[in-house]
């Protein structure tokens, strides 16, 4: 008895362990009935080791120890019931209808419970099995008890036989365990072969065990087990399933629905063959290349294909299915990318509409700075002129004139040499202003790729912004703080516009607050560590509000009303990645103002000289 003593008592230390783990996912309802199942075995287990300890020392008899484990034996057929229609349907409504199911439970015990007085369900007990007689009553337990134990199993194979793969294993794993018990208890039941009744319990330890492995090796109640077919057939996506032989095994109704099929006229039909014969008009040579593609490298190969004949487009993903490194098949899945297609095609067109009025906006605002930009050095060279013109009548004058000495001639060449100088000055502020000009007229048009240094992006920026600054009562402060031999690659004039868009966008923030006299600082400094030039536009003005952050960068959004398309920062941002590899992004707070920060990578480092 010591060896079925220690069995039972490690049966019951495994099930407290097992509860344990199963106690996390109590709020599923398939863990909830595995835990009852627990329940009910534990007592099973306790009532034979309380019969193995005090049956002979305090001379009970044992079956009065019976009535304990037949609580857990007569409803354990149902638990495992229960067990296979949840697992087959994720979840069952519990109707008034169950409680039928535990009439034969409770009559069985209430039988067991009076048998002293009828001998209906034990003629004769003993704990071996042969030696039992029993009553009339107890093949009314076996035929109820077996049914429902080999419904629920019959549920569990149903189960993994109808769906192939990783939850399979985990039906199949608990079939095996609960065959165990179930077909010792058959064998010792019908006399087959000798056994005591400790045997069914410990058996148990062996269901456990593959129990065990179900929830450990493949998450058992992590995920709660599903009809696969229901959960297939209402996903939006259509797929079908080739064997090794490219021959249609499996498909969901999306699939049929979608190409207007029914289910005859594709099973166990090779695919290349019916795409081939059929009115689709796909090129299915590059199907059946794709396929061969996925079984030779293993590797999900995609790719997109028009069916004419229902007037739809999908991104076909093939992938093979492996299993102890065998190639069974493939799984195509079918994405319906149409309606995607004519809304890119619906949103390219509105953007470059955008685009367009964007670039004549502001074209507009460069035209109206260029015209304030060169009306002071105009007005300045024509000054400038009109002193020459007055210094040369009065050199003329002075050359016979007995009263002008020779220091005088001179004093009028040096003042003629300096409004020269001057002059040339005011041309040179006009040739950069025509330089910077060209080059973002150019940009409209084109992208001119070349390296450059920050102080040529700063000096064309002033140059630009200078009469909207000047405009507005706003004083930009420049800092460069990267080394003269560090280069930036890229097109310089499409960093320009970025950086004017976003002073632009500070010089707005301050009108909106009726503000003048404020600052915008432009600084740009080195990070050695990223090897990354930063470049930040900060103002001092309200912020951003939380509605713009969340959009910001993301899509077309403006705080300009009708003044503004909401391009602007849309399109810095995409310019900054595709034409520098780096990124926009920014800082904000309530009343505290906004830094927008551009990172680029270092590409270009000069040699020192």
């Amino acid at each position: 008895m010591n060896i079925y003593l220690v069995l039972l008592i490690l049966s019951i230390l495994f099930l407290l362990f097992i509860k344990k783990y199963i106690n996390k996912k109590r709020n599923s309802q398939l863990g909830r009935v595995w835990s009852a199942t627990i329940y009910l075995m534990i007592i099973c287990c306790i009532g034979l080791v309380l019969q193995i300890l005090f049956s002979k020392s305090f001379n009970i008899p044992p079956i009065y120890f019976d009535y304990i484990v037949y609580i857990g034996t007569c409803f354990l057929p149902i638990a495992i019931l229960f067990i296979g229609k949840i697992y087959t349907n994720t979840t069952i409504k519990l109707k008034k209808r169950y409680l039928l199911l535990f009439i034969f439970p409770i009559t069985t015990l209430l039988v067991l419970w009076t048998n002293d007085f009828h001998h209906l369900f034990y003629k004769k007990y003993s704990i071996y099995l042969e030696d039992t007689v029993v009553g009339p009553y107890s093949y009314i337990h076996y035929i109820y008890e077996y049914t429902f134990l080999f419904l629920g199993i019959f549920y569990l194979l149903k189960f993994s036989i109808k769906n192939s793969g990783f939850f399979s294993k985990q039906s199949l794993l608990i079939v095996l365990g609960l065959s165990i018990p179930v077909i010792a208890n058959i064998l010792g039941t019908f006399k087959i072969i000798p056994m005591t009744i400790y045997v069914t319990p410990i058996c148990f330890s062996f269901t456990l065990f593959f129990l065990a492995i179900a929830m450990f090796k493949y998450n058992f109640l992590e995920v709660s087990p599903i009809a696969l077919q229901k959960i297939v057939d209402r996903i939006s996506d259509s797929y079908i399933v080739i064997n090794n032989s490219n021959i249609i095994t499996d498909f969901n109704k999306t699939f049929l629905t979608t190409f207007q099929l029914t289910a005859s006229e594709i099973r166990k039909k090779n695919i290349i063959d019916f795409l081939n014969k059929s009115e689709y008009k796909i090129n299915f040579t590059k199907f059946s290349n794709n396929i061969k593609k996925a079984y030779t490298t293993s590797k999900t190969q995609k790719f997109n294909e028009t069916f004419a004949k229902i007037n739809k487009t999908f991104t076909i993903e093939i992938s093979d299915i492996v299993s102890q490194d065998k190639y069974l098949g493939c799984i195509i899945l079918f994405k319906d990318i149409t309606q995607h297609i004519q809304d890119m095609e619906t949103i390219k067109n509105n953007q470059e509409m955008l685009i367009e009025r964007e670039r004549l906006a502001s074209l507009g605002q460069m035209i109206g700075g260029i015209s304030h930009n060169l009306k002071t050095p105009i007005f300045s060279i024509a000054g400038g002129l009109e002193a020459i013109k007055d210094l040369v009548y009065e050199y003329k004058a002075s050359i016979d004139s007995p009263q002008v000495t020779k220091e005088d001639m001179y004093s009028i060449g040096t003042d003629i040499e300096e409004w020269i100088d001057k002059l040339k000055g005011h041309l040179e502020y006009m040739s950069d202003i025509i330089t910077a000009v060209k080059g973002q007229a150019v940009a409209f048009s084109e992208n001119s790729f070349g390296n450059f240094e920050i102080s040529e992006v700063f000096k064309h920026v002033e140059i630009l912004m200078k009469h909207d600054l000047k405009h507005s009562f706003v004083n930009l402060y420049t800092t460069n703080e990267v080394p003269e031999n560090i280069n930036l690659t890229g097109n310089m004039n499409g960093l320009v516009q970025v950086i004017d868009n976003l002073i632009a966008n500070a010089i707005y923030a301050y009108k909106s607050m009726g503000k003048t006299d404020q600052v915008i600082d432009l600084s740009a400094k080195y990070i050695e560590y990223t090897n990354t030039i930063e470049i930040r536009v900060k103002d001092y003005g309200p912020g951003l509000p939380k509605e713009v952050q969340k959009k910001l960068f993301k899509e077309m959004i403006t705080t300009k009303g009708k003044e503004g398309t909401g391009l602007g920062l849309f399109m810095s941002a995409s310019n900054i990645k595709a034409q520098f590899k780096g990124t926009l992004s920014y800082e904000t707070a309530e009343g505290k103002g906004t830094t927008f920060i551009i990172s680029l990578p270092v590409f270009t480092v000069k040699a020192d000289q």
